[in-house]
């Protein structure tokens, strides 16, 4: 009668180890469905620079759910970006990871928005070319290898999409073919662009940088330019300006088209199969919940 109690008790505790069983790795690190976050310093090139990393899990989730990486804009609020796109990942299910890139660890635009490839990203050269593994989004492919084995997930990619400052990242982390596990690349309400020319000098252009693609393996990836309808303030106070940048348009309804123009341009100059694309999100103004909405949607819809 004991061996028996003994067996019963044993199956229950096997049984009630349901889908969640997946989310407990064999270092006893825990992460619970739903929305927390967890603090992330196993990247050695960052090790002196610990981010925080929000996210989300569905109470569906299993070890097959898809993961998508967002990037926060100019604010580096990972908590409320997070907030702001949860709805999405119960309605498609999908696992989302918003890493928070803080000014004291990534200060100002050069360190964000234009990757730390360059000590400064405006006034690039040779001598102040940073090491690959310290660009800014060197971090993302380590830390989804480190995120799946938290939650034993068996993804072999993750989709990343990006808004205004976090598009910018998101569409140079594209560029500079800096990650093995990308599939789906969505840069969202830009404020600029770097440009596929080769005449023009970084960041505005490829000139000058580290650019080591073809424009044959470049233009055959999955990137999405998206935009919002009434996104076409040139008075916005956090948009930059300048003789240079004005050629792409004077605000980021016109540098998005600016952008994904010239480059189906030179595609179809170079007779180079062209797979981007770009949308226009109605009704949209710069900002986030629409405009992700959108993009989300995109690629779990798959239209």
């Amino acid at each position: 009668m004991k061996k028996y109690f003994f067996i019963v008790i044993i199956a229950s505790i096997f049984f009630a180890c349901d889908k969640n069983e997946g989310l407990i790795n064999s270092n006893n690190f825990y992460l619970q469905t739903g929305a927390n976050s967890f603090t992330y310093d196993q990247y050695l090139p960052f090790q002196d620079k610990a981010m925080e990393v929000y996210y989300y899990i569905p109470e569906n989730a299993d070890v097959t759910l898809p993961i998508l990486f967002s990037l926060h804009g100019m604010n580096r609020n990972g908590y409320n970006h997070r907030n702001s796109l949860i709805n999405k990942a119960d309605e498609h299910g999908f696992i989302l990871v918003v890493p928070e890139f803080n000014d004291d660890n990534f200060p100002g635009g050069d360190a964000y928005n234009l990757a730390n490839i360059f000590v400064d990203g405006d006034n690039p050269s040779s001598g102040t070319l940073n090491p690959r593994e310290q660009w800014t989004f060197s971090v993302l492919d380590p830390l989804f290898i480190y995120f799946k084995t938290l939650i034993t997930n068996y993804s072999d990619k993750y989709n990343l999409i990006g808004f205004s400052a976090g598009g910018q990242l998101a569409h140079r982390t594209f560029i500079y073919n800096n990650t093995n596990y990308c599939n789906k690349t969505i840069a969202m309400g830009s404020g600029w662009y770097t440009t596929i020319n080769e005449n023009l000098d970084f960041p505005y252009g490829l000139n000058g940088s580290p650019y080591d693609s073809s424009l044959t393996s470049i233009f055959s990836k999955d990137l999405t330019i998206l935009v919002g309808e009434n996104d076409n303030d040139p008075n916005d106070p956090n948009l930059r300006r300048n003789t240079i940048v004005d050629q792409q348009g004077d605000n980021r309804f016109d540098r998005a088209e600016y952008f994904f123009t010239n480059a189906e341009s030179l595609a179809q100059q170079e007779n180079l199969f062209f797979n981007w694309k770009k949308y226009i999100v109605p009704n949209a103004a710069h900002e986030l919940s629409p405009n992700a909405n959108f993009a989300l949607d995109l690629i779990y819809n798959d239209k």
